[in-house]
């Protein structure tokens, strides 16, 4: 699959850059192909909204079925909004408040995924207030190296993700004592942007030494929840469109222990959502020097922020070019007074020059929700297509 046909390209032409395109046809193939994957084996998926909470993408999400998971208030309030049942809305968050508690209490959610032994206890008064029971599921830092980027592990104890192991005792103590909490689950998330299928084999072996000791103290627990950080393919979007979602799912049914009635749970996002969207921008100059040849766009990090927060690589392609020859390299960069606001260094090319349509791909996950209007941008705007981009 090729997203950018000669008449789309044509299309995009004529909107004012910089703007995010989605493909929607490719976001309603990928969601198809995750339902699948996960319905063999009876998992439950939820999408991690933090990824992308674009109306159209969240009503895609919902109509497919899927839960969402939230971690603010407001996902929460816009997850309602959406029209996402309550019995599909998980909270998580390592610092929720306590409006944001109370108003999640209020519409009766799935469940709160805690962080700390202190949130139990805060969840529990809140809950006794409103003559509730609050479901929960113990965010347990497992102490797994990811293996990814060190700004996107959430699994190690230097993380100030979870609940350390070590705690558990005094965890379950807290709950025991606590009339207006249940102990629904347990979830772990390791970090984000994985394609190491060993991490999630790790991740299972944890999760099952974790469940045996909390059944061995009287715990029978619903809800496994496995988290998410599935990866996607940012060097060749058009070759890997969709993750290998049976390959994932397979890997949790084959090393994950579960008993008769249990639920495994998943918080996918960035493999939903990366790939159908792209920021299309614009050459505003070309700068040729000694050593370097620069791109300056009319995009920059105000648009797309996770190179500059990252380093993180996507795939830029120049539309406007027919050559299929990289005969030159560009930093290209944006606008921004700042020296990090660069998308990539040292991009092969071809020949490019001032008008010329550039598109920043697998721009979709943490995209257009991270878009800020630092030195006073415009906000972002968008447009899809749900036209087949198949050749």
């Amino acid at each position: 699959m090729y997203m950018f046909r000669d008449d789309v390209i044509q299309t995009l032409s004529l909107v004012k850059t910089p703007f995010y395109y989605y493909d929607l046809r490719l976001l309603q193939n990928t969601l198809n192909a995750c339902r699948t994957a996960s319905d063999v084996y009876g998992f439950h998926v939820h999408y991690a909204m933090k990824a992308n909470f674009n109306n159209k993408v969240l009503e895609a999400v919902r109509n497919s079925g899927l839960g969402v998971d939230c971690v603010s208030g407001n996902e929460v309030v816009k997850a309602i909004e959406m029209g996402f049942e309550s019995s599909k809305i998980v909270f998580a968050g390592v610092g929720k408040s306590d409006e944001e508690i109370i108003y999640a209490l209020k519409h009766d959610i799935s469940c709160f995924n805690v962080e700390s032994v202190q949130e139990i206890e805060v969840i529990n008064v809140l809950a006794k207030g409103l003559s509730k029971i609050a479901k929960i599921a113990i965010r347990i830092n497992p102490n797994i190296d990811a293996h990814t980027h060190h700004h996107i592990t959430t699994g190690l104890e230097e993380n100030k993700f979870g609940i350390n192991q070590w705690e558990l005792p005094e965890c379950i103590r807290v709950i025991s004592k606590s009339e207006n909490i249940w102990l629904d689950g347990v979830h772990v998330h390791v970090g984000s942007q994985i394609t190491d299928m060993n991490v999630f084999k790790s991740l299972c072996v944890k999760i099952n030494e974790i469940k045996t000791w909390l059944e061995e103290r009287g715990f029978n627990l619903k809800i496994l929840n496995v988290g998410g950080g599935f990866g996607i393919d940012y060097y060749n979007p058009d070759m890997h469109s969709i993750p290998d979602f049976e390959k994932y799912f397979e890997i949790f049914d084959q090393y994950l222990e579960r008993k008769p009635g249990q639920d495994v749970h998943f918080e996918l996002g960035r493999a939903l959502v990366a790939q159908c969207g792209s920021l299309i921008s614009r050459v505003l100059y070309v700068k040729k020097g000694i050593k370097k040849h620069f791109l300056v766009l009319d995009a920059g990090m105000t648009e797309l922020m996770r190179p500059a927060l990252y380093q993180a690589y996507h795939k830029i392609e120049n539309l406007s070019c027919n050559s299929s020859t990289a005969d030159s390299k560009y930093d290209v960069v944006g606008p921004i007074c700042e020296t990090t606001d660069c998308f990539g260094k040292e991009v092969e090319m071809p020949e490019s020059k001032r008008g010329d349509l550039v598109a920043i791909r697998s721009a979709g996950a943490y995209g257009e929700v991270m878009a800020s209007r630092y030195n006073l941008r415009q906000t972002v705007s968008h447009i899809y297509s749900t036209a087949s981009q198949e050749h």
